[in-house]
């Protein structure tokens, strides 16, 4: 992993025009402006225009979809078809197969929002042809660069397509219990993903922007955590084949209580990696304490996953917010996930655009909008007469973050690296990507 990122700073140059091979040069490039730029449109559609959404993908079932498997696993997808090129040597997609990639992407998007059921079916098969296109170029360039500890990688992108089938079929058969429990199972997914990845980043990102710092691999308990959150997925899964119930007030089950003493371990897992990256020592740098925060998220997200499953309480005495399923899912997929998307929106856009490794006042704004995106949401959920507005609030304040980084990042992802020339898109070795790589 000493070599995940491969970044060269260079003295300032005039800037190159647009290049369409620079463009689909690497994964990271397209996806994150269309992720990015999705997730604002959406957030606005869903606060502010919610009448333009049509059918059979309607209102909250829309938004929760559109929210983890149109934007986060998207910017998720996006990281790894670029990381994975330096991990091995490799690019996985580049020029026509990777504009073939986004224009699936697209068509899922425009079909999920347009409505009608012939729409709809067009738009599952583009987006689940998306993730098996992306899993099958992650594993042939792991396989390829013999890069063992990833091999995984390309069966959670298959695992995360087969949740979102699950749920789409559960939109058809209009049962919301069914749904949420299933976009569950996406959520819980995406985290091992955001867990395993982040792991590996966090410390390696610190340790090279703070001078003397040293943080343990924490290899043990990285391993412990895969197989806790794996678990969880799996006993989640297994419930739904078994229509075991999982919801508040149904009573302790044993696979529930499986899931849900497997979050609680992953979770403590997670906060106590975090102790270990020695947090005090990063506060005055904002590329890295936007990363900590966003990993302190997802580790209280998955412990408040695990209060509501284990169905251990009585929901006459806790009530409210407490026992929101809206609670947790915002926890994990807007404290944690999306907190840690802005942080590596930035960290490794300018990395591998070869740019000093810096934020300047744009990006640091966007930063701070999204944490306060996050607490907005958040405190939006405790029922009041300013929950509404909070509401509203949230909205703007992700609009403006996302805003600001496309504003700022556009013109800088469909251009050449200022210190490379245009680069030719061939299926050859990638250039930025050194053949020797942590395995």
């Amino acid at each position: 992993m000493s070599r995940l990122m491969n970044i060269e700073e260079s003295p300032a140059a005039a800037p190159a025009g647009p290049s369409m091979a620079a463009f689909l040069a690497l994964g990271f490039r397209p996806l994150y402006i269309a992720g990015a730029g999705w997730a604002l449109i959406s957030i606005a559609l869903w606060i502010f225009t919610p009448q333009l959404l049509g059918e059979p993908m309607t209102l909250v079932a829309w938004h929760a979809h559109e929210m983890l498997w149109g934007f986060i696993i998207t910017i998720a997808v996006g990281f790894l078809l670029t990381a994975s090129a330096t991990w091995t040597g490799f690019n996985p997609i580049q020029g026509k197969p990777l504009a073939a990639l986004c224009i699936l992407w697209c068509i899922a998007r425009i079909g999920f929002l347009l409505g009608g059921l012939t729409g709809f079916w067009i738009a599952a098969a583009a987006e689940l042809l998306f993730f098996l296109a992306s899993a099958v170029a992650l594993a042939r360039v792991m396989f390829k660069g013999r890069s063992r500890r990833n091999y995984g990688l390309p069966a959670l992108i298959l695992m995360l397509g087969v949740a979102d089938l699950l749920y789409l079929l559960a939109v058809l058969q209009g049962n919301y219990l069914v749904l949420m429990e299933r976009f569950s199972l996406g959520l819980i997914g995406m985290a091992t993903v955001a867990l395993l990845i982040a792991r590996r980043v966090i410390p390696f990102f610190a340790m090279r922007m703070v001078q003397g710092l040293q943080i343990p691999m924490l290899v043990r308990s990285g391993h412990a955590q895969m197989i806790f959150s794996v678990l969880a997925l799996l006993a989640g899964a297994l419930a739904q084949l078994t229509h075991t119930p999982m919801t508040p007030g149904s009573g302790p089950h044993a696979l529930p209580l499986i899931m849900a003493a497997s979050l609680a371990i992953t979770g403590i897992i997670s906060l106590g990696q975090l102790a270990y990256w020695k947090p005090l020592a990063v506060l005055r740098k904002p590329m890295l304490w936007i990363l900590y925060l966003g990993y302190a998220f997802l580790g209280i997200g998955l412990l408040a996953a695990a209060w509501l499953f284990s169905n251990l309480f009585d929901p006459a005495i806790l009530r409210g917010v407490l026992i929101r399923s809206a609670t947790y899912v915002h926890l994990i997929g807007l404290g944690g996930f999306c907190i840690l998307i802005i942080g590596m929106l930035n960290r490794t856009a300018l990395g591998h655009l070869g740019r000093p490794l810096a934020l300047d006042r744009s990006m640091l704004a966007g930063h701070w909008l999204m944490v306060a995106a996050v607490v907005l949401r958040l405190a939006a959920l405790w029922p009041s007469t300013a929950s509404l507005h909070l509401l509203h609030l949230a909205a703007l304040a992700w609009i403006l973050s996302l805003g600001l980084y496309l504003w700022r990042f556009v013109p800088m992802l469909i251009r050449p690296r200022p210190d490379k020339p245009a680069p030719v898109a061939t299926p050859k070795k990638a250039a930025a990507a050194p053949a020797a790589q942590a395995r």
